[in-house]
């Protein structure tokens, strides 16, 4: 057993007051459970998943027209179970249970607008678009998309489609043409909501020619709103069927919403897949699973309660933006912000949480980590008082990184790295208010969800690397594919490589103290002589030189022309003004065989300009080994910057 300490642990007055522990007494009190550790609680909600969703549906206080008497009905199909069947809510209506003068939505569009919503504003301005949205006949089932930065318009829009059963998606403005139309030309909404512009690094970015091409190729649409943000009155006279959103809403007063009570797997919003592999996937995810598992996110594991003021830094292309809007659920003002997080010398968001007391702070690996190179000390040059939880998503969270938020940023800090996905809008793996934080690991594996790390004969594992799956239903499951009528596609995405059980894609571990580690993407996994390494362990490992920025690690086919093996290439950014050469190349070499094994150790490391990711600011190992393999990457429009992978396909040679 390790004798490691923890980097921090819970004081017994915050696990009295989390709301996990008040959650888990009303359950062993409404249950009769014996034992009350918390092992034998997070396994009471694993074996009865029913009791737990009951549970936590009377602890959230879902409002809803009926809940009725069935919990899950088919609870032994994988794919086909269905939860509370006989249930009808709206999902709107949860997030929209006060109407006060407090604070509901506070939004910063860099250092160039701010603005704030109260709960009886936000009320409001949905009732107004939700009877504008019907005038115009909108209804159930019709799609509602939106071009648009994560600001006050993006919850309102949402709040309004879903307060009369219409479907939401949604995609943030730093997507080409091409990549809005893949992703809305395949859902045909009625309505486009969009913004004249938006602010980013310091600088006004016109968009009304992209929603001018885009509202042209999308014959479905019939009206498209637009909502001032660059100009207080934009010219819009070039965009078909164009109004403003002021507008759009004239004539209606604001009124009580008369909330369709719809059952519990309506579709909410579909979400896209990250489109690096063709043309993305359109995941569609129900009212009455999404609010629930978020209710499991945002109370339990992230201990979020009423007057609670949560930041998640995300896009409207982003699932942590779904996740952030569901806050409202649990009465906390949700703190928004659309641009760059590096402006004002890269202090922006730690002055934004100073100036709105942030309890809850969502980033992202990446940010931690830049913040980390440049040697950023919050905690010397800002307060951070009301700061109790800082969340971490996007990609693994390396052990320093987590050294570096207790010693530069706070060190009384519940640290949350967190993993799941767009696929269950939600988490297999994260925080938890009453656990210690492990250097390295993620606190816990989902309440409710019976997740385990299998390995390839689908045994499950303790301890050992794996793939990560769920054996049993859960309420955020997609309820399907969009297009996809038989489901194939949707089996196929889950449910091929171990039959029955949910395979999520992440090759992980879970660990002596019951958390997890992620080490990557199962398809990412390099595999030199025939043994998986995952590609994080490098990138850690890389990533700790002063000299190197960020990297990408690929397994090239070895050799070219009849390959019987893969060798590990390695593709470096390096610090401005350095330039990679046999000393830098041995030193990368030695601190991954010296903290790694030989077998981490690549065989070729090349230096290239910026590494491409997705608009959501993941890394795409698979785009850059199609490059190297020269294979067409099917999908460049799911890039933030697809034209990094040019220096990739100059430097082939230099890999070979």
């Amino acid at each position: 057993m390790s004798k490691a300490k923890p980097l921090w642990e819970p004081s017994q007055d915050r696990i009295e007051h989390a709301n996990l522990t008040r959650f888990a007494r009303m359950a062993i009190h409404d249950w009769g459970l014996k034992r009350n550790t918390y092992p034998a609680f997070h396994r009471w909600t694993v074996e009865q998943p029913e009791r737990f969703w009951q549970s936590l549906w009377k602890f959230g206080a879902v409002r809803a027209a009926e809940q009725g008497a069935r919990v899950l009905a088919d609870g032994d199909k994988m794919p086909g179970a269905t939860w509370f069947p006989d249930a009808r809510l709206n999902y709107a209506e949860n997030l929209l249970r006060l109407r006060d003068d407090t604070d509901a939505l506070v939004f910063w569009g860099e250092d160039k607008v701010q603005r704030r919503l109260s709960h009886r504003d936000l009320y409001d301005s949905v009732s107004r678009l939700a009877q504008a949205l019907r005038a115009h006949g909108v209804g159930a089932g019709d799609r509602v998309a939106a071009y648009i930065p994560n600001m006050p318009e993006s919850i309102i829009g949402l709040a309004a489609t879903a307060s009369i059963g219409a479907i939401w998606s949604s995609c943030s403005p730093d997507f080409g043409v091409q990549g809005v139309l893949d992703r809305f030309g395949q859902i045909e909404p009625s309505v486009l909501i969009t913004v004249d512009g938006y602010w980013y690094n310091g600088k006004a970015i016109d968009l009304r020619d992209k929603v001018r091409e885009v509202a042209a190729k999308l014959p479905s649409v019939r009206r498209v709103i637009v909502v001032p943000y660059l100009a207080e009155a934009p010219e819009i006279a070039s965009v078909p069927n164009a109004v403003t959103l002021a507008e759009f809403v004239s004539g209606f007063a604001p009124s009580h919403i008369a909330f369709e009570q719809m059952p519990f797997n309506h579709p909410l919003y579909i979400l896209y897949s990250s489109g690096t592999t063709g043309v993305p996937k359109c995941i569609v995810h129900g009212a009455g699973g999404a609010l629930l598992k978020h209710l499991s996110e945002h109370l339990l594991h992230s201990d979020v309660r009423h007057g609670d003021r949560v930041f998640y830094f995300t896009t409207c292309g982003w699932m942590m933006w779904n996740w952030l809007v569901s806050g409202l659920a649990c009465g906390a003002t949700l703190l928004l912000y659309d641009g760059s997080p590096f402006i004002a010398r890269g202090r922006i968001l730690f002055d934004y949480a100073d100036a709105e007391r942030m309890t809850h702070l969502g980033t992202s690996a990446k940010f931690i980590d830049a913040c980390k190179k440049v040697r950023q000390a919050p905690m010397r040059t800002h307060k951070l008082e009301a700061l109790r939880a800082i969340l971490s998503t996007g990609s693994p969270l390396v052990p320093e990184s987590f050294d570096y938020v207790y010693d530069a940023i706070k060190p009384d800090v519940c640290l949350s790295s967190i993993s799941g996905g767009t696929d269950i809008v939600g988490c297999f793996a994260l925080g938890n208010p009453i656990l210690p934080v492990w250097r390295g690991e993620i606190q816990s594996t989902a309440l409710g969800l019976n997740v385990q790390v299998f390995d390839e004969q689908g045994h499950a594992v303790h301890g050992e690397k794996g793939e990560l799956v769920c054996t049993r239903p859960f309420p955020s499951m997609p309820v399907r594919f969009w297009n996809d009528p038989d489901g194939s596609k949707y089996r196929a995405a889950y449910f091929e490589k171990f039959p029955g059980v949910w395979c999520h894609g992440d090759w992980c571990e879970v660990t002596e103290h019951d958390g997890m580690i992620i080490y990557g993407r199962s398809d990412a996994t390099l595999n030199p002589g025939g043994v998986r390494i995952g590609t994080a362990e490098i990138y850690r490992q890389v990533e700790q030189l002063p000299e190197v920025t960020e990297s990408l690690v690929i397994g090239q086919d070895w050799p070219p022309d009849r390959p019987s093996d893969v060798r590990v290439v390695l593709f470096v950014k390096l610090a401005e003004g350095i330039t990679l050469d046999e000393g830098l190349a041995s030193r990368i070499k030695n601190q991954i065989r010296a903290n790694a094994t030989p077998r981490h150790v690549p065989e070729k490391i090349v230096q290239v300009g910026d590494i491409p990711r997705t608009k959501s600011g993941k890394i795409v190992e698979l785009a850059v080994r199609n490059v190297v393999h020269h294979r067409p990457v099917k999908n460049v429009e799911a890039l933030a910057n697809p034209e990094s992978l040019d220096d990739y396909r100059d430097r082939i040679e230099l890999a070979s």
